[in-house]
């Protein structure tokens, strides 16, 4: 039987919802992201809690780590402070420089800063 031959008539036809694209505000992304980046290998776990594709988690990391979903791509406050008026030398032993990274990954470190190894810590960070 074929279309034109079939003179069975329908009475009842179902339509099947097959889902519906959702938007997902920039605020939460962000939240899903940094949930994500919590720990180690939870990038599969928080992606089926929140009932989205590995793939489209990995697509917000990067939004993420690039500013794109409201944040500053790569700049984080800073404050620098000094500890009072002492010797120079006195000065360079005692200084102490504190990062936190758009993660909320925390680098502390102390006496003098190599501000190239000092990045390319911070950009390691930011890709676990």
């Amino acid at each position: 039987m074929d279309i034109l031959t079939d003179s069975r008539h329908i009475s009842r036809l179902e339509v099947v919802d097959t889902g519906r694209r959702r938007r997902w505000p920039d605020e939460q992304k962000r939240r899903i992201v940094e949930e994500s980046l919590s720990a180690p290998r939870l990038a599969s776990v928080t992606a089926r809690r929140h009932g989205i594709s590995n793939q489209l988690l990995f697509s917000w990391r990067k939004a993420y780590r690039e500013g794109r979903l409201g944040g500053v791509a790569g700049f984080v406050p800073a404050l620098i402070t000094r500890p009072g008026r002492t010797r120079r030398h006195e000065e360079e032993a005692s200084s102490r420089l504190e990062v936190v990274t758009a993660n909320g990954r925390r680098i502390i470190v102390e006496g003098q800063v190599i501000v190239e190894v000092l990045l390319q810590v911070v950009r390691g960070l930011e890709t676990l």
